[in-house]
Order: structure tokens, then sequence, then C-alpha cells
């Protein structure tokens, strides 16, 4: 059990959709604030939740209470120097990020700013005051970012800095709860020049009286707590002044971490202007930027959601209208909105734009899969997909030994899981992780404990999401003891506060306990898996103890008996069962390949201050129930050789039959009145098993054997090898080598060597017909 903190608690943020009207061509000043809007509304957290204020379930479809509004301001530039091209990337850019969603109580202002060259001119135009972004806030930011416009000559076109910040500071400090995060974003295409602003005085010292006044602006923001994001794009940017406006603002982020520090971005052009504010909203709000693919329609672009994510916005930029998106989670299942999964809500927006985007909560975990298609003549346009996420971790912390005494040298072991208590695979999702531990406790300060994940001992496998350390316990430790760390991450939060307590061993421990699991690590829903303890009580009294499973999900994995008692100097062993939860405990999560259930288990001597005997990392691998296939292949694969035996035996019987029966084959050798051969004819098929022949030539010098139906003679196969001669209007006769059968004119019919073609069969019973294949023929008898 452990404390699990990511920076302070104070920033939050959320997001509802945006839905602003689409700008006329000729407003692409609009497009850049609609591109800081959308980013800034990209319905995701903007940082952690305290460990100590644990959130509770939000209703579906509603934001978290770990999400909270954030309040900002976007500031844009409208000196009237961008190019006709720029523009339309810019509001590709803008439309991109502006169809995410926002927490319903986070506000947004929206100014344009440029320099006032003459007493009839602003330097400041404000577009869009502070809105709340409910669904009638969204649709009036539609409409007042369209009065954003590129300012002409007799407006006032330089580029007031100091200006703009102290419009920001104004709108974002003005009555607004300074518990709620607040940020600026500035977008620009130039550098500070108030050259012909006479607010800053003689025209030889406008220069310098302009870079006084951005510093004084700068201590504003920061003394309100405003943090700035510039984003600059073309040739003439001074990177050097946008780095020290986001070097002037507000510099704590949403977690200790050099990424959520404020920074400037520049781009080559105002094409990447929808990447960079993409990346510098995630890096502002504490969100995590998946970039996916790009492809021409028809195309499928993958885009993957961590299974650590909570919440998250799928963003495709189609690049035209006409482009149609259908999204499928990683099983293949299409997400159509509500009730495409149980366990998840989805939100569309933009569908009929250039850009769309899918909200989910509660996201199924994997490769996700966005289909693009278009009519022929809008396919031209590459699109692309990209993910921004938030989501939570569980932990789990144990102490080896678990109650160990003063002096000795415990390890300290923090494995980070999900918020199911599962284990994580994947080290995309542990980049940039920050996790310390300390130990406090009773008669000694708090010690801090590194912890290391390279593989290093005490660390038994690196880059395995299992946090180790080593520390001694102070010599003046004289009661309980608790060990606990620290996560530092971006678009993390942790969402358990479970420090490991323990009490202090004595010198001789009068109750032992250890565990092992029995057989493999492995279990379907619904099985025990058995386990022992081996238990020793030295005491001169009884002690209970109660075994338990912890650091993961209710209804994951239960533990038997749940207490145990044993008597005054008592030594035994237990058998336990950890019982696995059911294929609905475990939901979506237990995909074709299974999952790997983490925790601990724990045995606590309630008898002793709840002193911690045991204190034992799991790790169980849950996979699917098998499928009656599965179960029963054997069964089933029997059952089948045996159908396969059968059929083909039958085939073999058929074949046999077939060849007994058919007179194919049979050599017919026609004798002269001296018994020698005269003549060879070989017969075939026939009809109904008789071949019908007849002898021309006889009386001849050649006579032979020729087929013709219906002839005076026919012959038929039978069943001993032989045959079975038939003359018109005569008896049958039985024809074999060694008795030929006499025609006319002196000629004899014999059987040559030919006869045996087809397999020989036993000779038939003799309760039995030989042969037939309809009524009784005088031949019967020979067959």
């Amino acid at each position: 059990m452990h404390h699990l903190s990511l920076g302070p608690s104070r920033r939050r943020a959320t997001a509802a959709a945006a839905r602003p009207r689409r700008p006329r061509h000729r407003l692409g000043r609009a497009a850049a604030v609609v591109a800081a809007a959308a980013l800034l509304t990209t319905g995701l957290p903007t940082g952690p939740a305290a460990a100590d204020d644990p959130a509770p379930a939000a209703a579906p479809g509603t934001p978290s209470a770990s999400i909270g509004p954030v309040n900002y301001a976007v500031a844009v530039d409208e000196s009237g120097s961008l190019k006709p091209a720029d523009l339309e990337r810019e509001r590709a850019a803008a439309v991109r990020i502006a169809l995410g969603e926002v927490h319903p109580a986070s506000t947004v202002g929206v100014f344009g700013f440029a320099s006032a060259d003459n007493a009839g001119q602003h330097p400041v135009d404000e577009v869009c005051p502070p809105t709340v972004l409910d669904a009638a806030g969204r649709d009036r930011i539609g409409t007042c970012i369209a009065k954003l416009h590129s300012r002409a000559p007799d407006e006032g076109q330089g580029t007031d800095f100091p200006n703009a910040v102290l419009q920001g500071v104004g709108r974002l400090g003005d009555g607004t709860d300074p518990a709620v995060p607040r940020v600026l974003f500035v977008l620009t295409d130039g550098k500070l020049d108030v050259s012909d602003s006479p607010a800053y005085g003689d025209p030889a010292h406008r220069a310098a009286a302009g870079e006084e006044a951005l510093t004084r602006a700068l201590a504003a923001a920061k003394a309100a707590n405003i943090q700035i994001w510039p984003l600059g794009f073309g040739a003439e940017i001074d990177r050097a002044a946008l780095d020290r406006m986001a070097a002037g603002g507000f510099q704590e982020g949403c977690v200790s971490l050099p990424g959520a520090r404020p920074r400037a971005s520049v781009v080559q052009d105002s094409g990447a202007v929808g990447t960079a504010l993409e990346a510098a909203f995630a890096a502002a709000h504490c969100l995590r930027a998946e970039p996916g693919n790009t492809g021409h329609p028809p195309a499928d672009l993958p885009v993957r959601i961590s299974p650590l994510a909570t919440v998250g916005s799928i963003v495709v930029d189609k690049g035209d209208p006409q482009v149609t998106a259908t999204y499928f989670d990683p099983s293949g299942k299409q997400i159509t909105g509500p009730g495409s999964d149980p366990d998840s809500t989805f939100e569309f927006s933009g569908r009929d734009q250039s850009v769309e985007s899918l909200r989910i909560t509660d996201p199924v975990p994997g490769d996700w899969r966005v289909h693009l298609d278009a009519p022929e003549g809008h396919r031209d346009q590459l699109a692309s997909v990209s993910v921004l996420w938030r989501g939570a971790l569980n932990s789990s912390i144990t102490l080896t030994p678990p109650s160990p005494r003063a002096g000795e040298k415990a390890v300290v072991t923090l494995k980070l899981q999900t918020r199911k208590g599962l284990a994580i695979t994947d080290q995309q999702d542990l980049k940039d992780l920050g996790v310390t531990a300390v130990l406090a406790g009773e008669g000694f300060p708090s010690v801090p404990v590194p912890l290391a994940d390279d593989g290093a001992a005490p660390d038994a496998k690196g880059g395995d999401a299992t946090f180790t350390g080593t520390v001694t316990v102070p010599a003046g430790a004289t009661g309980r003891i608790t060990a606990s760390g620290t996560l530092t991450a971006s678009g993390l939060a942790a969402d358990e506060n479970r420090p490991a307590a323990s009490v202090v061993s004595p010198a001789v421990p009068l109750v032992t306990a250890s565990f092992s699991l029995d057989g493999g690590a492995s279990a379907h829903p619904g099985d025990g898996v058995g386990g022992t303890l081996t238990l020793r009580n030295d005491d001169a009294v009884p002690h209970t103890l109660r075994p338990a499973v912890t650091d993961l999900a209710a209804g994951l994995l239960t533990v038997s008996p749940g207490s145990v008692t044993l008597a005054p100097k008592e030594s035994r062993t237990v058998d336990v069962t950890l019982t696995v939860g059911s294929a609905k405990a475990f939901g979506r999560l237990l995909g074709d390949d299974g999952v790997t259930v983490g925790g601990k288990v724990t045995v606590v001597d309630t008898s002793d201050r709840d002193r911690v005997l045991v204190d034992s990392p799991l790790s169980l691998t849950v996979t699917p129930p098998p499928t009656f296939l599965e179960q029963w292949w054997w069964a089933l694969a029997l059952a089948g050789a045996v159908v396969v035996l059968a059929v083909l035996g039958l085939l073999v019987r058929r074949r046999i039959t077939r060849d007994r029966s058919t007179p194919a084959g049979l050599e017919l050798l026609l004798l002269d009145d001296g018994g020698r051969e005269i003549g060879k004819h070989t017969a075939s098929a026939g009809s109904r098993g008789w071949y019908e022949f007849e002898v021309s030539g006889v009386g001849g010098p050649h006579p032979r054997i020729v087929r013709r139906p219906g002839g005076t003679y026919r012959v038929q196969r039978s069943q001993d090898g032989g045959a079975v001669l038939e003359i018109r209007r005569r008896s049958p006769s039985r024809l074999s080598a060694d008795t030929p059968v006499p025609l006319a004119d002196g000629l004899s019919l014999g059987l040559g060597a030919g006869r045996r073609t087809g397999p020989t069969l036993p000779p038939p019973r003799s309760d039995e017909r030989p042969f037939a294949t309809g009524p009784s023929t005088p031949s019967s008898d020979y067959l």
C-alpha cells in the first residue's frame, strides 16, 4: 500500500464538445484561435487529482470528479501578415482541434491583437469575452470567433505583445477561482513591433519601451499564476521573444516534469500549427498525445489507446467534409454511438465537417481503426488521425520483510498496475515516469528510499513496471512504520491512497507466517488456485491472523479462509484458495490472450496491532474459459476419425462390389474344335452387369468376337472369380479357364488370365444371394 501523488492537485481540466461555425475564407485568423480554443477544449483533464482526494465515480457521460474545469484565453495575432495559403491551413488546423470537448464549467476568452497606431485604434479586439463552455456557450464561441480578422492599414498592423498578455491577465484573473488553472495561448506569425504606436513614446525609444512593457506584463502574469504558451509560425518569428514569454509567466506545471513547464513552440509554416497546438495543449494540461497515421481515402488509419486511458479523444483531420469516418474498436466492433459498448460512453462531434472527433470515456484499450471513405473527386486530401488521452494508475507497494526489525535492511517494491490491478506490459505506457518512496514511522524522521526499475539488485527485472530499492529501518523505530510511494507522470493520475503500513517487529518475533502458491500461476475465471500458509505461534496466547488479497479491483480475486486462529505454541500449515472472479467481473479486460492480475497476498496479525506477517506480490495470469471445441477437441477428433474410417470402408466395399460385378476386364478366348486359341477379346463394362457380343465369321478362316448389344451371347462376372455365359434361348453356363463352353460350328468360349482384374471377396454364404440388381433371371444361380 502506498501513497501516489502526481504534482499539484490544483491542475485539473476537462471537456465538452465545441462546435465552432466554419469561418469564411477571409477569416483565417479565426482559424488560428479556433485551433487554440479547440485544443484547450479537448475534453481531457489538465492535470491529476490529488492522491488524498479520491474522486467519486461519475455518472455515465459526465466528467469524472477528478477532471475539473480550466480557465483559459487565446490571443490571436491580427497584424494581417498571413498569406492566403497560410489562412487556409490555419483554418484546417483550427477545425482539427476545435472539435474536442471541455468541462461544462470551464471558461474561455478569445481576443485578437495587433497595435494602436493612432488615437482611434485599439491594440486588442475582444471578440469572445470569458464564456462558460456549456452547450449554449460553445455555440456563442463559434459565432464570436468569426469576428477575428486581419487588420487593415487604417486599423493598426503592428504586434503589441505587452497589451496581449495584459488582456489575458485581466480576463483570467478577473473574478475567477484561483484554484482553477489559468492558461494563456498566444498565436503569432511575427515579432514585437510597436514602432508606430504613440502610446510607447518617442519613435526612437518605442522598441525599448515595448520590451520594458512586456517585462511588466509577464511579471503580472506570473503573479496571477497564469501560464503562457506561445506558438509561432512563419519566417518572421522572434524565437527568443517567444521563449521569454513562456519563461516569464507562471512556471508550475501540472507535474514537476520539464515537459509540463510552459514553453514556446515554433513551426516553419501554418501547415504544422495543428500538430504543434495539440502537443502544446497536451503538455499544458497533462495529457498524453499519441500521433496516429496518415493516408488518402479510402484508407484504414490505426491509432492506439493505452490500457491506462480513462478518457480520450480520437481526432480525425479528413481534409474534406465529404470524407466519412467509421470507427472500430480493437475487437472490430463498429462504434455507432451510445450503446456500442456497455462499459464506455461515446460522443461524436463535427461529422459533417472537414475535422471530426470521437470522445470516449473508459475506452477499450488497444489498436483502434478509423476507416475513411469518400466519393470520387474528394480523395486528394491527406487525412490524419491522432488521440489525446488521460489515464489513471494503480499500484502495489510491499516491504520485505513485511515487519522488519529496527536497524534491519528492508526492500521496498512498488509495482505499477492499471486501475483494475492488472499488469502493465507495454513500455510505451510507462515513459517519463518519476517514482520515489519514503519510509516514515514512530521514533524516527522520514527516510527517502530511491527506487529503480533497471534490473540491478535488488530490482529483479528491468522495464517491468516494478521499482525496487533498499532502506535501513532506523534504530529508533519503536512502533508503526509506513512505506509510501510518489509517482510523477504527465497524463497519469493515481487513483488510490494506500501506503504500506506495518509494525516494527521485535528482535525475536513470536508469530511468523509464509505463503506459497501451489502449481502454475494461471487460471480461468471461476477457478480456484491453491496455496499454502505455513504458520507458527510461539506466544503463550492465541493469535488470530487475517489473509487477504489487496491492490486490485474488487471481485477479481478473493481468498479463503478469511481468518485463521493459532493456539498457543501451535505450528501448522493451512490450505488457502484464491478464487478467480467470473468472466463478467473481468468484462472486456479478458481478451483472447488473457490478462495478468497483480496485487498481493497479505496476512496480518489482528492480535498484534495488525502487524504484517506476509506481504507477497502476486502475478496470476487469467485466460478466457475454454470453448466447447477447446475442451472436447480430442473427442471430436476421435469421432471424426471413426467417421472417416467408416466412410473409407464403405467406399472400399462399394469399389470391391463394383469391380466384382462388372464384366469389364474379362478376357474371352475363342477356341477351335481342338481347343486351340484362335481369338482373344477383352470385355468392357456392358449394360446392367452383362457384356453382350456376337461371334462373326463363323465357318470362315478367321472367326472373331465382336461387341454387339442384343447379340446372341452375353457374359457376366461371378463372385468366385469366374464368369457366367448366357446364350440366347439356352440355359446359362459357368465359364472358367478350365471349363470352356461350346458355341456353334465346333467353336467354344473360354476364360483367359485377365479375368481377375478386381479384388476378390470370399465366396458368399450359402444362405445369401450373391448378386442381384433386379428381378431374378435364369442365371441367378450361377452368380
